[in-house]
């Protein structure tokens, strides 16, 4: 694996933009960074897709042992949702993406980080802005990508029926994430409609969620966390399954941080998982302390020798942290990549890489682009 310093290509804000990445910069640099790239080999191409297809069926294997064993509290979950996940599980509800998040260094196996798997974002610039910047820079390179394609799939089950999408106002990435996600359904043969989350509304007559317009939800894809989701005025009636959500209850297992702790339990030593536990003291004064329920790097602390070396803010941990061994510091140009590998239906699909100079990759951290040969 290498890390290269390139030139932009001439005009690449309006490039980008032009494919659905209108947050590609904040105010202070680029968010979007195509002054370097990432190139992998074929066969550390086929290593992160094997660890994502192992590390996803692990992941529901732990959860059933939650299920299994009643660990609701050891992940927080709030007891009303405890009969709405159960039923989920048991019918099985359709399960669309999530997103693993690896340090990798291309020699040791890839070592899970966290398993995005209810709201996960950098979608757009991992499935469309770094294709398209491959046309136009390395057309007899290949890359990790056939998210688009296998997104377009997986929605062709609802192919002449109506698919809501959910979001939050005034926040770019989402709005862009959506309108991304609503096109590839589109693509598939169905109809969609956007709904604001605070826009939904519930139909005492009919029992059933409605829009605007009062038409019901059927079927909804929601880029807002579960967690969330049960704060809401609408979420006592969560519990009459009215709506098919996307992602389903059920992910709110995988997509707890909780769950760590508990994959190190049941697979001891596997080769993609870091020790995690449910108190500092077994990793000796070394350990990164996260919540069990936390967004884009928030509330993270690093400690190395019973000291704090990096930490981030934010307004998550009320529902209590895991302390997982730090990964070994992965290092390129004074970057540290994390490797972010989707999976789309229940299979590896793709590879967005973000990097940051800082051990913990934030909100702010840059996605680039690679390339395999």
């Amino acid at each position: 694996m290498k890390r290269h310093r390139i030139p932009c290509r001439v005009d690449w804000p309006a490039k980008v933009e032009r494919v659905g990445l209108t947050y590609h910069s904040h105010e202070t640099g680029p968010y979007w960074d195509e002054s370097a790239c990432y190139e992998l080999t074929a066969g550390e191409v086929d290593v992160l897709e094997a660890a994502a297809n192992a590390l996803h069926f692990l992941c529901i294997e732990g959860a059933e042992a939650v299920i299994k064993n009643g660990w609701w509290a050891r992940l927080g979950i709030p007891e009303a949702a405890v009969p709405v996940i159960m039923r989920s599980w048991e019918r099985d509800d359709f399960s669309l993406y999530g997103r693993f998040d690896f340090s990798f260094d291309g020699v040791a196996p890839p070592k899970m980080l966290e398993y995005n798997a209810d709201t996960p974002t950098a979608l757009v610039e991992a499935a469309v802005a770094q294709w398209f910047w491959l046309q136009d820079t390395r057309t007899e390179a290949d890359q990790f990508n056939s998210i688009h394609e296998r997104l377009i799939k997986a929605w062709g089950r609802w192919r002449g029926q109506t698919v809501h999408f959910s979001g939050v106002r005034e926040n770019d990435e989402d709005e862009m994430t959506l309108l991304y996600l609503r096109d590839t359904c589109e693509q598939a043969g169905a109809r969609t409609k956007p709904v604001f989350i605070d826009d939904i509304g519930w139909d005492r007559r009919g029992n059933v969620f409605v829009d605007t317009e009062l038409e019901r939800l059927e079927r909804c894809f929601k880029l807002y966390p579960w967690e969330w989701l049960w704060r809401e005025e609408f979420a006592a009636h969560l519990s009459q399954d009215a709506v098919q959500w996307i992602e389903p209850p059920w992910k709110m297992l995988l997509s707890n941080k909780g769950l760590l702790p508990i994959l190190w339990e049941l697979f001891p030593g596997h080769p993609n998982l870091l020790p995690a536990y449910e108190r500092a003291e077994p990793l000796r004064g070394r350990h990164v302390r996260k919540p069990k329920l936390s967004r884009e790097g928030s509330n993270v602390t690093w400690v190395e020798g019973g000291v704090v070396g990096e930490e981030t803010g934010g307004g998550y941990g009320g529902e209590g942290h895991v302390y997982q061994e730090p990964a070994e510091v992965v290092e390129f140009n004074g970057q540290h990549p994390v490797f972010g590998v989707w999976v789309v239906e229940h299979e590896a699909a793709g590879l967005g890489i973000r990097e940051d100079t800082r051990r913990i990759t934030g909100n702010l951290s840059r996605f680039v682009p690679h390339f395999f040969v």
